[in-house]
């Protein structure tokens, strides 16, 4: 089994910042991409922020905004997010694509999620 644990989220001001992390434990040989994908109120869950290692893609809507980073011997992944909006509210839930050991088969988890509230 494996499991997500997030943190960082919260209330900032609009034009303020946060860091969110997501650190992944258990059955893991080995770890390929980690994201984040958001969900805010009566709308579906989106891709924020994706990376391999070697590639890394964003949403139209956080690019020159937010930046994904991973620290593959803490098994984390972390979220910088600059110049919030007030549409940056959302749950901010990460995922990670995993190869557990003793497997042939890559499995995606997810992290509880983690609020963020961009508000005055």
């Amino acid at each position: 089994q494996v499991q997500l644990v997030e943190s960082g989220g919260g209330l900032v001001q609009p034009g303020g910042s946060l860091r969110l992390s997501c650190a992944a434990s258990g059955n893991i040989f080995s770890i390929n991409d980690m994201g984040w994908y958001r969900q805010a109120p009566g709308k579906q869950r989106e891709l924020v922020a994706i990376t391999s290692g070697d590639n890394t893609n964003y949403s139209d809507s956080v690019k020159g905004r937010f930046t994904i980073s991973r620290d593959n011997a803490k098994k984390t992944v972390y979220l910088q997010m600059n110049s919030l909006k007030p549409e940056d509210t959302a749950v901010y839930y990460c995922h990670v694509n995993v190869l557990p050991f003793g497997s042939s088969f890559r499995r995606g988890y997810w992290g509880q999620g983690t609020q963020v509230t961009v508000s005055f």
